[in-house]
């Protein structure tokens, strides 16, 4: 049997990627948010938005 041969800079790189994604998927559970989240908040700002418009007296 001969040995397998590997490439150590595919090595590395493969590790590097993986401890940028672990970094990344900490950050995006401690600062993310769903788009179902960002979605929702975008439409409640939007009506608050439209509420205060309607609400707004006009000086002609």
């Amino acid at each position: 049997m001969t040995p397998k041969v590997i490439s150590l800079n595919q090595v590395r790189k493969k590790r590097s990627r993986a401890e940028e994604k672990a970094e990344a998927d900490q950050n995006a559970v401690k600062f993310g948010r769903t788009k179902a989240q960002r979605l929702l908040e975008a439409a409640q700002a939007e009506q608050a938005r439209q509420r205060l418009d309607q609400s707004q007296f006009e000086d002609e």
